[in-house]
């Protein structure tokens, strides 16, 4: 069974964001992390040093593993950060930042 409808909740229509550069549905009230989950995206940060690929690890703002740069801005929780229509959501490299 859908787990919206077991629930009863019935959110607000799709909107679509952008992760690096494809287009994905999300709904209102999602997490940018919530929203990659859905459509299959479980890494989306790559460490400083090696490069490793990086995503949900505590899922409640305390490890940022989880961070995404949004609409230019890098270091944003991705289990935090609500999804927002038109949010152009990018994988971060290290720091976000031009090291």
């Amino acid at each position: 069974m859908n787990p919206l409808e077991r629930a009863g909740a019935r959110p607000g229509p799709q909107f679509t964001v952008r992760f690096d550069g494809r287009e994905i549905e999300a709904l209102p009230g999602q997490t940018v992390a919530a929203a990659l989950w859905t459509v299959g995206v479980v890494a989306w940060r790559t460490t400083r040093e090696e490069g490793r690929a990086r995503g949900v690890f505590c899922g409640i703002g305390v490890c940022f593993d989880c961070l995404v740069t949004v609409d230019g801005r890098p270091g944003l929780r991705a289990c935090l950060t609500p999804a927002t229509p038109g949010a152009d959501i990018r994988t971060q490299e290290g720091t976000g930042h031009d090291d």
